[in-house]
């Protein structure tokens, strides 16, 4: 059954791939814009033109409200973010202001339309840093950087919001997500695409030794059709409502190594140009999810490895440029 669904971040990598999703499943997608984004997945690919475009803020309150009423949205993914890291560091009031008061005015529109289903982008840098790993989530948020503490008050307002009024919503903490349609330089797997495609030296802000979970975007895609599938009224047990759910690629992955990858897949004879020791500052040196309890509830599974991921990622590079 087509579902009316509200999208936020729909033109950011992770949103276009989910939209994309959606509209080949049947469903009425809306989305929020509010730059004008000519090199997103969503217009490249003439996403946009199959949705209904609202233009605004995330932090315009009414109008929200507005857009969830008068298109009768059933179901909202909230994937809206400042999400780099040095940006929030550099700016944490306007990193907060987007990430924590646009997520709470979203679920309050939320609330007060009667929204069926609501899936929250938190992240797992929302954990801080633990000798433990990978990380479950049952695991205490212990961020300590303002984009990790920005990430962490998103998963626990919209968390609250199941257990004080009843709204149907679940987060989401994922592994570093990647594809084609990131823009963001300063991204590992896009700045290292963008750079062997264009025969110069990768930069690595790092030392290479640093370890990431990686997840290809379609896999991510899936797991947040998943989420939103098992909040449904007729779940038995509703057991996702008030969750948070990882999801990752299994295993972490250096950046060196990743980096190196991305090199030999794209046959390029360059060597990494490294300018770090350690983990930049601000960033955590290990990060490592473990999907399992999202694997239990609802079957999901990440379907596409590194190599291939990254692979396609080289592809959808080349066809829409870097």
């Amino acid at each position: 059954m087509s579902r009316s669904v509200f999208v936020t971040g729909a033109y950011g990598m992770l949103g276009g791939w989910l939209v994309r999703a959606l509209l080949e499943r049947g469903d009425r997608v809306t989305v929020l814009r509010r730059d004008e984004a000519p090199g997103s997945l969503l217009e490249l690919e003439g996403l946009a033109a199959r949705c209904t475009v609202v233009h605004g803020d995330l932090t315009d309150g009414p109008l929200l409200q507005r857009a969830i009423a008068e298109h009768e949205v059933d179901t909202v993914f909230h994937l809206a973010a400042q999400t780099i890291v040095g940006t929030a560091a550099r700016a944490p009031l306007s990193t907060w202001e987007t990430n924590v008061r646009g997520t709470y005015l979203l679920l309050e529109a939320c609330r007060t339309a009667g929204v069926a289903r609501v899936v929250v982008a938190a992240s797992d840098k929302a954990y801080g840093a633990h000798d433990e790993l990978p990380y479950r989530e049952e695991m205490a948020l212990r961020p300590t950087f303002p984009y990790d503490v920005s990430k962490a008050c998103t998963d626990l307002i919209a968390r609250s919001y199941w257990h004080t009024y009843g709204l149907p919503v679940a987060t989401t903490r994922f592994a570093n997500v990647y594809g084609g349609g990131d823009r963001n330089p300063s991204r590992l797997i896009p700045e290292a695409v963008a750079a062997v495609l264009a025969g110069r030296a990768p930069v690595i802000r790092s030392d290479g030794t640093p370890e990431r979970d990686f997840l290809y975007a379609e896999d991510a895609a899936a797991a947040y059709l998943a989420i939103a599938d098992a909040l449904d009224a007729h779940a038995p047990g509703r057991p996702a409502r008030g969750e948070a759910f990882n999801a990752g690629g299994d295993r972490p992955h250096a950046v060196g190594e990743v980096v190196a990858l991305v090199c030999r897949l794209a046959g390029a004879d360059v060597e990494p140009e490294i300018r770090g020791h350690g983990a930049p500052d601000g960033e955590i040196d290990r990060q490592w999810v473990d999907s399992g309890k999202l694997r239990a509830l609802t079957g999901w599974r990440p379907r596409v490895d590194l190599e291939e991921g990254l692979r396609r990622t080289l592809d959808w590079y080349r066809r829409h440029g870097v």
